[in-house]
């Protein structure tokens, strides 16, 4: 198998990430689905500023990746159409993930922040990980990798740069 494919199949088991609900598409719900059991998980009300800042962090999400990935325009984006997108729109451009994910993944980090510091443990990430279906030992990999200082907390770019690697560089990532 050559790099290229490597790449494609590597992009294609992010999907599952995004299809929330496991229907074989990713649309505007599974965005919305992630963000209320983030919510629950974390006691906060969709009504609160952190609620409704994570409701639209994941619909500017789900905006951004559409924009990119839903070719036929039917507003759901399936695994072929994601493994194009990416490939094909962001492999050299990982920054513009980064740009289009970068308003959920600070509301998420809002969320998860108990001080108010602007920086999130990696407990509670770890944990806002599980919440989105990634499996247990992973999400404590991923948790841990996203402290780029050790210092048990987790900063916006040091998330928003993980999250964006992680989806969408070739280099090969613990998994």
């Amino acid at each position: 198998m050559d790099a290229e494919e490597l790449y494609q199949r590597r992009i294609a088991s992010r999907f599952a990430a995004f299809d929330q609900d496991g229907n074989g598409y990713i649309s505007r719900e599974d965005f919305t689905m992630a963000a209320g059991r983030l919510l629950e998980e974390f006691g906060t009300s969709f009504r609160s500023d952190k609620g409704q800042a994570l409701a639209g962090g994941a619909e500017a999400f789900w905006q951004g990746l559409a924009g990119i990935a839903d070719v036929d325009g039917d507003q759901r984006v399936t695994r072929g159409e994601f493994v194009s997108g990416a490939v094909k729109r962001l492999r050299d451009n990982p920054d513009r993930f980064a740009e289009i994910a970068r308003p959920f993944v600070r509301a998420l980090l809002a969320v998860a922040d108990r001080d108010g510091d602007g920086k999130a443990g990696t407990a509670e990430l770890e944990r806002a990980l599980r919440v989105l279906g990634v499996d247990p030992h992973a999400a404590a990999l991923a948790a841990e990798s996203m402290d780029l200082d050790r210092s048990g907390l987790v900063d916006e770019e040091e998330a928003v740069t993980a999250f964006a690697r992680y989806f969408m560089t070739q280099e090969p990532q613990a998994e």
